[in-house]
């Protein structure tokens, strides 16, 4: 048995070829899992489970088919989807993760994240992130008529991409010192995380012991990878051919 990973789908609804490809593989190779984690940014948006459950409904049912058949599904809120609430887990049959979260992969205490708390260069990414994960903070931004949460949105995605063309790359990566301290915290070797877009795998050390850093790829075009977590390590599949 193996544990899937996957992060930063960015679905944009269900006619996007990102969500044909992940009706594939939650209807293959994913009934063989053991598990499947998805940690944050699986949709581009969510203006709230009104708005957005029925742009993503086939996916979403493709979901729950999964967990009806026996494999437990487990979900991240990104900095995109955050939105995520009751109607959705019901919907989906997923669980919702606090973040970051320590879970036992095979023997290996290893740290789960979307990735963007680790970020800490890009203050002003962190005063956003402290507003999307507060409750309360949520909980008064779905109060909002749906028209206006939609334009709040398509606000936001515009504002992002200009901040984005402005801030220097290293800025919107991982802080090491971030990194190194709360793997330290958590007392793992492994952090698992996504939100970068900056597939790799590396290796560090803490406390004179050897860890490691694995970045989740994020869904293009011209590639969809997941990882696999299974007693042997952690690689990655492509399933860009499904």
């Amino acid at each position: 048995m193996a544990t899937h990973l996957l992060a930063d789908v960015h679905l944009i609804g269900d006619d996007d070829p990102n969500a044909q490809r992940l009706i594939r593989y939650l209807d293959g190779p994913a009934r063989a899992a053991e598990a499947v984690y998805v940690l944050g940014d699986l949709f581009d948006v969510w203006v709230g489970d009104d708005g957005s459950l029925p742009m993503h409904a086939r996916v979403i049912d493709r979901f729950a088919a999964l967990a009806r058949s026996g494999v437990p599904l487990y979900f991240m809120r990104g900095n995109r989807d955050f939105a995520v609430g009751e109607a959705f887990v019901a919907a989906s049959h997923m669980q919702i993760l606090n973040d970051p979260i320590v879970v036992d992969l095979y023997g290996t205490p290893t740290l789960l994240s979307h990735g963007d708390i680790f970020c800490t260069d890009d203050t002003a990414h962190q005063k956003f992130r402290a507003r999307y994960t507060d409750p309360r903070w949520r909980a008064r931004m779905m109060k909002l008529p749906l028209w206006l949460r939609r334009h709040i949105a398509k606000r936001a995605r515009k504002r992002s991409r200009r901040g984005k063309a402005a801030k220097p790359a290293h800025i919107m990566d991982v802080n090491a010192h971030s990194v190194r301290e709360s793997m330290h915290k958590h007392g793992v070797s492994r952090l698992i995380h996504g939100h970068t877009h900056r597939p790799d795998t590396h290796p560090l050390e803490i406390d004179g012991q050897p860890c490691e850093r694995i970045v989740i790829a994020d869904w293009r075009p011209a590639c969809a990878q997941i990882l696999v977590a299974d007693p042997g390590g952690v690689y990655r599949r492509d399933i860009a051919s499904l």
